[in-house]
């Protein structure tokens, strides 16, 4: 791992650490597998407990600033879940292995996980939009050479996505706010 990228996988985890004080912090190394680790050699899934700031799971990747930055700027992202599961450090490796494989992966946009999000969920798209639940604060990271930016993943269905190409993003999170759903439950109806 370069000194820059080592730095920058530090300075998320000091980030969400200190965004998450009072929370257990577990530092997972993501291996893709040879063909794909050339992409992201150095992911990180930081694996954050319940705690005071939330009574969810957190799984946030570190790693993917260092593989895509342009100009010190890049993405990082989260995902919020009901419980601690390995299959959550698998889609956040997915995610990444996506964005900085190619399809670069911005606010706004969606990606197919190709199965439920859990066995039995609907959900089997990802939406990445701002992190709500958590807030600029966990949003905006600060890096010694740059900044990355932080971005929600959250779990939803095919229906949604398809809605959102037609009617757009902000008619989407609307329907989201006037249904209240709860983010992490993954067997919430769609609310289109």
């Amino acid at each position: 791992m370069s000194d820059a990228r080592l730095l920058a996988v530090e300075a998320v985890g000091s980030h969400v650490r200190a965004f998450f004080e009072g929370h257990s912090v577990e530092v997972v190394v993501c291996d893709l597998g040879p063909e794909r680790r050339e992409v992201v050699p150095d992911l990180r899934v930081l694996v954050v407990g319940p705690g005071p700031r939330s009574d969810s799971w957190a799984y946030v990747t570190a790693g993917c600033w260092a593989a895509t930055e342009k100009d010190g700027r890049g993405l990082e992202f989260v995902m919020t879940a009901h419980v601690r599961d390995q299959r959550f450090i698998d889609l956040m490796g997915m995610i990444t292995y996506y964005h900085c494989g190619g399809h670069q992966l911005d606010l706004e946009h969606s990606m197919p996980i190709g199965e439920p999000w859990v066995p039995g969920s609907i959900c089997d798209h990802l939406l990445i939009s701002l992190p709500y639940l958590h807030g600029p604060d966990l949003e905006h990271c600060p890096l010694p050479r740059g900044q990355a930016r932080i971005l929600w993943t959250l779990p939803v269905t095919a229906a949604e996505v398809e809605f959102r190409r037609h009617q757009g993003h902000e008619a989407l999170e609307q329907l989201f706010d006037e249904a209240e759903i709860i983010p992490t439950d993954p067997f919430r109806a769609s609310v289109v």
